[in-house]
């Protein structure tokens, strides 16, 4: 499959400077897994959707997916960062934008009502 919410760019940005650096293909299975587990939460197949979504809707599905991509990325190997601290740090504010976003996608009315008007 294609990398369609994200790319491997977003997600080492948000994986942080000192994070393990990993292969186009690895990239590309976390960012599988990020948008199948968005899709399956939010019980909506964006994928098939996307292009037909406005902007504001594909960037918010652009930062959920690079961060549960990112999480993913700083687990897989901590040894680039200068402290288990900061590795922390870096998991836990992927993690708030996750929560929030899942949240947003799942339990929010309001929002969920606002994307399925979205679409162009």
């Amino acid at each position: 499959m294609a990398d369609t919410f994200c790319s491997s760019d977003d997600v080492a940005l948000k994986a942080g400077a000192n994070a393990a650096t990993l292969t186009a293909g690895q990239y590309t299975t976390l960012i599988n897994q990020a948008e199948s587990f968005i899709n399956v939460a939010a019980k909506f197949d964006f994928l098939v959707n996307f292009a037909l979504l406005k902007p504001s809707v594909n960037l918010f599905l652009e930062g959920l997916a690079s961060s549960l991509a990112a999480r993913a990325t700083i687990s897989y190997d901590m040894s680039g960062f200068t402290s288990r601290a900061e590795a922390q740090t870096m998991l836990d504010v992927n993690q708030v934008i996750i929560d929030e976003g899942l949240k947003m996608l799942t339990k929010d009315k309001d929002t969920i009502n606002w994307i399925n008007n979205q679409l162009v």
